[in-house]
């Protein structure tokens, strides 16, 4: 009985090994490519935009990603920055950036939000009555963008059938381990996984780093409220466009998420959120996402196997994973020095949040535990636990005379 157990084990990690080979290969490949792409020509056109920030706390870096978005080379644009509370302190950003920009067209709204499961589409859906313009974005607050952000955006809604238009993003790390662990969760697992995934199908989803869509079109799916109700509103909206028989562009634009976590229980806690996330959303595509973590399967095929071959491919896989990681590096964090010691830890914790995801539906959105439902449907966990880490919440009190 246990010969024929190792018998099998032996052969699902020789499979999903040599998958794995093949993934990170053809990743290799798509990073490179991507690196080497060309930016999109400036757009014949440039029709105004509104832009959402939807804000929670004074998150590191909010300054700087925040006025990203106030200092674009754009005609005409609008920003609405948006909190659910009016004591929220990153209120203070959003008022001294309407004081900074006095030419731009800036609204600051708080305390509208109503009580929806997802919490950054409540503080948009409270906010949406200030839109002025056909060409709506919604943007996390992490995000920082270069000048010619909005342009890349406007280029790729050039074709008239484009309901849609989202960013891949990177991640530049900072000094400290859980930056630099968030940043090459970014950089070296998901952006490349995007890159693998536009081979095999039609982008159909966007990215909460840019979710940019035509007005006409987002009230024709039943604008942002069709979408409170789900946890990976991103994944949704491009869903739904893509229904509505629009197609989903991915702009030549590459934005960077800022790592707000310090501790690694809050980042443990936000990429198990988003392993969930996907488990709920696209289940039989997570889980032949098992072969992108092939370094711990090759070791786990070579501790198992114990043969040459095992070995070879144990060789085999770190080498090409250490490329990645350079190439990766190069494309989506080129200021960054590459860390490849950092490899092994990075990628034993990924393949666990993979096994996580599948032990509980609860995820911690802020301070919130929220219990995702099939399909990714999502509503608040009566029980506010969450199978992990507690993540501390990231909000102080705004003086009164600062609050709007």
């Amino acid at each position: 009985m246990a010969r024929n157990v190792r018998s099998v084990a032996r052969t699902l990690l020789l499979a999903a090994t040599a998958g794995g080979l093949a993934y990170t290969a053809l990743a290799l490949l798509r990073v490179r490519r991507y690196r080497r792409r060309a930016a999109d020509p400036p757009p014949k056109a440039s029709p105004p935009i509104t832009v959402f920030k939807p804000l929670y706390g004074d998150e590191p870096f909010l300054y700087e990603n925040l006025r990203s978005f106030c200092d674009q080379v754009y005609p005409k644009f609008q920003i609405v920055f948006c909190a659910a509370d009016c004591s929220d302190p990153a209120l203070r950003t959003a008022l001294r950036l309407q004081r900074e920009f006095p030419d731009r067209e800036i609204d600051v709204v708080c305390g509208q939000a109503r009580d929806e499961p997802n919490p950054k589409i409540a503080n948009v859906l409270a906010a949406y009555h200030r839109a002025r313009h056909g060409l709506i974005v919604v943007a996390d607050s992490d995000i920082r963008v270069p000048r010619e952000y909005l342009q890349s955006i406007a280029a790729a809604f050039e074709n008239e059938g484009t309901g849609a238009v989202t960013c891949l993003y990177g991640s530049e790390p900072g000094t400290d381990l859980v930056s630099k662990l968030g940043a090459m969760y970014v950089n070296e697992g998901f952006a490349p996984s995007v890159l693998v995934a536009g081979m095999l199908e039609p982008l159909r989803y966007c990215f909460g780093a840019t979710m940019a869509v035509r007005r006409g079109v987002l009230e024709r799916i039943g604008g942002f409220a069709a979408l409170a109700g789900r946890i990976g509103d991103d994944y949704e909206l491009g869903q739904a466009v893509s229904r509505a028989g629009y197609s989903v562009r991915l702009a030549s634009c590459l934005v960077h998420t800022a790592i707000t976590e310090r501790r690694l229980p809050e980042l443990w806690n936000r990429e198990l959120r988003w392993a969930r996330t996907i488990l709920a959303q696209r289940p039989a595509g997570f889980a032949g996402s098992v072969v992108t973590h092939v370094l711990p399967l090759a070791i786990a095929y070579a501790v198992v196997a114990r043969t040459g071959r095992a070995a070879a491919l144990l060789c085999a896989a770190a080498a090409l994973r250490v490329c990645l990681h350079y190439e990766a590096r190069a494309a989506f964090a080129p200021q960054s020095r590459p860390e490849p010691l950092l490899i092994p830890l990075r990628d034993v914790m990924s393949l666990a949040q993979w096994c996580a995801s599948a032990f509980g539906r609860t995820v911690r959105w802020r301070s919130r535990a929220l219990l995702i439902q099939a399909g990714g449907r999502v509503s608040a966990n009566c029980n506010d636990s969450v199978t992990g880490w507690a993540e501390s919440p990231k909000t102080n009190e705004a003086p009164a005379s600062e609050r709007r």
